[in-house]
């Protein structure tokens, strides 16, 4: 069974000019297009729309969308992998919906007075703050670092601390999506992504190589910072950590 390209549209919401898009950049080719041009789908190129979709929603680069779709990789395996993040995003976002239907009831059982009213104030940032195991920790062994850190993230508005966060969390899938399509550490799309990982970091303090190599091998072996490495998938840490190694040996030293 075939479908019609307005057919597709109709169905998946995406519009025909973004699916004839898709059909130029080698990204989505249609199964067959007719003599008048026409383009028709099949089963298989709905379920590879269905794919890129999954992907875009976790801000996955058409560029590297096409490299996992293109690649050799067990495509089940590839939509395990986006099932877990996008339950992970969710429990995220459950826990953020929880935050403010909390603060939405504190204000109507107090909508006459003011913000300090209400009960328990650190929950309107449940979701939000940093680990503070994780923040003493740091604060001890890097002193002076955690205090420029510090000052760093005071000064960003909450609207640009949230792009900041997307921007990272898109970069790290970006990264599993790379891992998973089996791209070397040292490819340069791959260092691409550390070098912007470098920069961001260079935002708070500026390591050398060997600084660098040494955040890069934080990441494996404490097991927090590991945690939300494997929420994205599993071996991104061990992945990220030698991409970061070769950069540092390339670049910074």
């Amino acid at each position: 069974m075939a479908w019609s390209i307005a057919d597709v549209a109709r169905m998946s919401g995406v519009t025909t000019r973004t699916l004839r898009h898709y059909d130029d950049i080698g990204l989505l080719p249609p199964a067959w297009t007719a003599s008048n041009g026409h383009r028709y789908y099949e089963q298989s190129q709905l379920f590879r729309l269905q794919q890129i979709l999954l992907m875009r929603e976790l801000d996955v680069g058409l560029r590297e969308i096409r490299a996992v779709l293109d690649s050799r990789a067990d495509r089940a395996a590839v939509l395990r992998e986006h099932h877990t993040r996008l339950l992970a995003e969710r429990d995220r976002l459950g826990t953020l919906a929880r935050t403010v239907a909390r603060t939405l009831a504190d204000l109507e059982e107090n909508e006459e007075k003011d913000m300090t009213s209400i009960n328990r104030p650190e929950n309107l940032f449940e979701g939000f703050r940093p680990d503070p195991a994780m923040e003493a920790e740091a604060r001890e062994r890097w002193p002076e670092e955690y205090e420029r850190s510090r000052q760093t993230l005071d000064a960003l508005t909450p609207e640009t601390a949230e792009q900041w966060q997307r921007e990272a969390t898109a970069r790290m899938v970006r990264l599993a999506d790379l891992m998973t399509a089996g791209t070397p550490s040292g490819a340069p799309s791959v260092q691409t992504e550390i070098a912007a990982h470098y920069q961001d970091v260079c935002r708070f303090w500026t390591p050398n190589a060997e600084a660098y190599k040494s955040l890069a091998a934080t990441y494996v072996d404490d097991p927090r910072f590991r945690a939300d490495f494997d929420r994205i998938a599993p071996g991104l840490a061990e992945y990220q950590r030698a991409a970061m190694t070769e950069y540092a040996e390339a670049v910074l030293s």
